[in-house]
C-alpha cells in the first residue's frame, strides 16, 4: 500500500475509535460502565473497518455502473414514495411503515440494479470524462484470449481502425495469466505475448482499456462468459475464434474478426493475372505444386511438382475463398515448364 493511502487508513482508524470513545461516554446508560469507553473504542474500529471494505469493493466497479445505479436507486425510491402515498390512509401505523419500508426495499433495489446494468446501453459523447486514457466515440469492444495473444490488436487500434473502449474481461485476465505460467514453453511464450500486448494497449494511451469485474461464477466456460457479458453490455466481441463468432452472432451480438478483416484487406487477384512465387512442396494431387504468397496466401499450381525449389511465373485460374482462408488456384506461364 502506498504511503498516503496508509495514513489515510491510520487516521479514519484514529477518528472513529476515537469518536466511540466520546460517543460511549454520552450514553446515559453506559457511563456507570468502566468498560464503556473500550466498547466504543472497538465499534468506532470496527465501523472504519466496515467502511474500509466498501472502499475496496465500490473502488472495482467502473465509475459508470455506480453513476447508473445510484440514479436507478434513486427513481426506485421516488416510485415507491408516490406507491406509499396509496397506503398513508392505512390507520394502523405498525402496518403502515412495514408497507413503506417494503416498497422502498423493493423499489430500490429494482431501481438500482437496472440503473447499473442499462448504463452501457447509453451513448454519450462525453461518456469518455468518466474513463481512463483517450477512449474515442464507439461501441464497447469484449477482447477474447485468442485475439490478445494474436497481438494484430494493437496495431489495428494504433491505426484508429478501432473505436471505443476495450474491454479485458477478468476471466480472460486470468486466463492469459495461466498460459504465461504453463509448464509448456510454447503456451508460456504465448501468454506473455499476451499480457505483454494489453501493457501496449495500457501504457501507449491508444483507447480506453479497461478491466471488465464480471465473473458470472454461474457459468464454466470462458466463450460462454464472454457470450453473456457481451448480452449484458450490449458490446462488440473481437475474436479469432471461429466457433465462439457463431455463438456469439447467433445470439446477437456483433463479432470483429481480425483474421477475416486482414482475408479482406488482401490484394485482389484476378483470373490472367501472373504471380511470381517459389514452388515449395507437392500438393494433395498429381503434378501439384504448392507455393505461397509474401502474405501467405497458399497458390496450388499445376504441372509443378517437379520444379520443388524453384521460382515460376504462374497465371491465375480461379479463386477459392475458404473459412481458413484464400486458397489461388494457376497454371504455369508457357515457357516456365523447366
Amino acid at each position: 500500500m502506498k504511503w498516503p493511502g496508509l495514513i489515510l487508513r491510520l487516521l479514519l482508524f484514529a477518528v472513529c475509535g476515537v469518536g466511540g470513545y466520546f460517543l460511549a461516554g454520552q450514553i446515559s446508560s453506559l457511563e456507570a460502565h468502566r468498560w464503556a469507553p473500550w466498547v466504543g473504542i472497538l465499534v468506532g474500529i470496527l465501523s472504519a473497518m466496515i467502511a474500509t471494505s466498501i472502499i475496496r469493493i465500490i473502488i472495482r466497479i467502473p465509475i459508470k455502473v455506480l453513476i447508473g445505479g445510484t440514479i436507478g436507486l434513486v427513481v426506485g425510491l421516488f416510485i415507491a414514495r408516490m406507491v406509499g402515498f396509496g397506503f398513508s390512509g392505512l390507520e394502523n401505523p405498525t402496518v403502515r411503515i412495514t408497507i413503506f419500508i417494503i416498497l422502498t426495499s423493493i423499489f430500490g433495489y429494482i431501481g438500482m440494479i437496472l440503473g447499473s446494468v442499462k448504463v452501457e446501453e447509453l451513448r454519450f459523447p462525453n461518456w469518455s470524462w468518466f474513463g481512463k486514457g483517450t477512449g474515442r466515440s464507439g461501441q464497447s469492444k469484449i477482447l477474447d484470449t485468442s485475439v490478445i495473444i494474436d497481438g494484430r490488436v494493437a496495431d489495428i487500434v494504433e491505426a484508429g481502425f478501432l473505436e471505443g473502449t476495450l474491454l479485458v474481461p477478468e476471466f480472460v485476465l486470468q486466463e492469459l495469466q495461466r498460459i504465461a505460467d504453463s509448464p509448456d514453453p510454447t503456451r508460456r511464450v504465448r501468454g506473455r505475448r499476451g499480457l505483454d500486448v494489453l501493457k501496449r494497449l495500457q501504457q501507449e494511451n491508444m483507447t480506453e482499456v479497461r478491466i471488465e469485474r464480471h465473473q458470472f461464477n454461474n457459468i464454466a466456460e470462458v466463450d460462454a462468459k464472454l457470450v453473456a457479458l457481451g448480452l449484458r453490455l450490449n458490446a462488440q466481441i473481437v475474436t479469432n475464434d471461429y466457433n465462439l463468432a457463431q455463438v456469439a452472432e447467433v445470439q446477437g451480438i456483433q463479432v470483429l474478426s481480425i483474421n477475416k478483416l486482414a482475408n479482406a484487406l488482401k490484394p485482389v487477384v484476378l483470373p490472367g493475372e501472373i504471380l511470381r512465387l517459389q514452388i515449395l512442396k507437392e500438393g494433395k494431387e498429381q503434378g501439384q505444386g504448392i507455393g505461397y504468397l509474401e502474405d501467405g496466401t497458399m497458390v496450388v499450381v499445376e504441372n509443378a511438382s517437379k520444379l520443388l525449389g524453384k521460382e515460376v511465373d504462374a497465371a491465375v485460374t480461379s479463386v477459392l475463398q475458404t473459412t481458413a482462408g484464400r486458397l489461388i488456384f494457376t497454371t504455369i506461364k508457357d515457357g516456365d515448364h523447366g
